[in-house]
């Protein structure tokens, strides 16, 4: 379903920020392993297409290398004090924020976002290392006594061990340091291995790591084209002791079932199939503008984005007319351009998928109020997109969009709108607006989701445990609780005469 666009398009790119972003990628050291035989695989700008860098397509043998490394220099690691590894994270955060025009244009380049989203980014990813810097100073023991007397227990927290640490390509340096940062913090050794698509920015994070003073060998970046091969040799290698993965729900089953087979502790942040609820008693206002946040931030690529907008009747029309006018005044162009807030998808899949699903919807009743078509030329664009009173029996309406494509019902009643809320094997984050204080919470509560946003359409913060239920993943990242996820509880028992 590609149309000619009614979206103008910015791909001019002022010729100081292409000659910026250009150096930015050249200083990205790709082969800090030295291992391999040679090949390489191509990363590329989805803003025009073309090939920026070919890191190194890593091996299964140089990924068990790269394990070997990481573990030896875990077990050193591991022996250094909280203060010695608190002050690395500090200076590391200096260092990041020191970086972030440089770091923001690697995102750009290879992930497509906006200039400004990208250095939003780097900010929320070095916010994730100075956390775990502050957290590393604060390890969680007890001690109390035996209820029948003769000993007294202790309880501690010890490193878990060598990680396996796999991340998207969507927020490619903040999923990055939100686990990297912790397994340094609480003295574990890691492998990263960074999406294909998006494999510059963790390259470059870990060099500002080793600028802060984190050994060389302590995360080890390994690059493949090759993700299955990889996972499953490493899963298998009795030195793996954790494994953390932000990605599809499918490959987090399959990690899910290796992880058993060794008996390997996993955090798994899985798809999203997110619900944003507009009561007729919300502020217009603040529910088009919260709305419009939870499905465009980082164009809609997120697995927290608002997926299904279910808005009640009284409040309906008024409600899609303000989130139509600001999807149709949203600037679509190539993200180094001036006033792009809307950059590319990922790739042309991606753009393929869009317009299957806004066809699909059209032809079952849906109302294409905006867009709903791909962009010609080069890169991969597809329009802001709102499509209203999309039926149940859409696909749009059950799968993952994780693009700038909105998809909008009514509904009747507060039960109605949990039913259907409800009604996904997903439970990540869900958004409510409400100006009832009772009604807001008494609906957070009953809707099935890790997360919720209550009048806002952000709803993750280094201080707050992220992740989600059923489907969407195990474990929490971010707070206190996502550094719990790299330790092991051990308990002494001390007998007393």
């Amino acid at each position: 379903m590609t149309t000619a666009t009614t979206t103008p398009i910015r791909r001019d790119v002022d010729a100081a920020l292409l000659t910026a972003s250009d150096e930015a990628v050249a200083s990205v050291v790709l082969d800090r392993l030295q291992l391999g035989t040679g090949r390489t695989f191509e990363v590329h700008d989805p803003a025009t297409g073309r090939t920026i860098a070919t890191p190194p397509d890593h091996s299964v043998e140089d990924a068990l290398v790269a394990l070997g490394r990481a573990d030896a220099a875990g077990r050193a690691w591991a022996g250094t004090t909280a203060r010695h590894r608190s002050d690395v994270l500090h200076r590391a955060y200096g260092l990041l924020i020191e970086q972030q025009e440089r770091l923001a244009h690697i995102i750009t380049r290879e992930m497509g976002k906006p200039l400004a989203e990208a250095r939003g980014e780097v900010q929320y990813a070095a916010d994730y290392v100075r956390w775990y810097a502050e957290e590393a100073l604060r390890p969680s023991g007890n001690y109390r006594e035996n209820p029948v007397g003769g000993s007294t227990i202790l309880t501690t927290r010890a490193p878990i061990g060598t990680t396996l640490l796999i991340t998207p390509w969507n927020f490619p340096m903040a999923m990055a340091t939100r686990k990297i940062a912790p397994a340094i913090a609480v003295g574990c050794g890691a492998v990263v291995k960074p999406a294909a698509l998006t494999p510059l920015t963790t390259l470059a994070v870990v060099e500002v790591f080793v600028q802060a003073g984190v050994p060389e060998e302590l995360v080890q970046v390994v690059t493949t084209s090759k993700a299955g091969p990889f996972s499953a040799a490493l899963m298998a290698d009795g030195r793996v002791r954790k494994v953390s993965f932000t990605g599809s729900t499918g490959v987090g089953s399959v990690l899910l079932g290796q992880a058993a087979e060794h008996v390997i502790k996993s955090s798994m942040e899985l798809g999203g199939n997110a619900p944003l609820l507009v009561f007729d008693d919300a502020d217009l206002e603040r529910a088009v503008e919260g709305a419009v946040v939870a499905k465009l931030r980082n164009g809609g690529q997120s697995c927290v984005a608002a997926n299904r907008i279910l808005v009640q009747d009284g409040i309906a029309d008024a409600f899609v007319e303000g989130f139509v006018e600001r999807m149709r005044a949203t600037v679509l162009g190539n993200g180094l351009a001036e006033g792009v807030a809307l950059g590319p998808v990922i790739d042309d899949r991606a753009v393929r998928g869009f317009s299957r699903l806004v066809e699909d919807a059209v032809d079952k009743g849906a109302e294409l109020r905006t867009g709903g078509a791909a962009v010609g030329g080069d890169g991969h664009f597809f329009e802001p997109t709102v499509l209203d009173r999309v039926p149940e029996s859409a696909e749009i309406a059950v799968e993952e969009i994780f693009g700038p494509v909105a998809s909008i019902a009514r509904f009747g009643t507060e039960a109605e709108a949990l039913e259907r809320a409800n009604a996904t094997p997903f439970g990540l984050a869900s958004y409510v607006f409400s100006q009832d204080v009772d009604r807001a919470f008494r609906v957070a509560d009953r809707l099935d989701a890790g997360m919720v946003g209550i009048n806002q359409g952000i709803v993750s913060n280094v201080a707050a445990p992220f992740g989600g239920t059923k489907a969407s993943g195990l474990g929490r990242e971010g707070s206190g609780e996502g550094l719990e996820e790299y330790q092991e509880i051990r308990f002494y028992n001390l007998a007393r005469g």
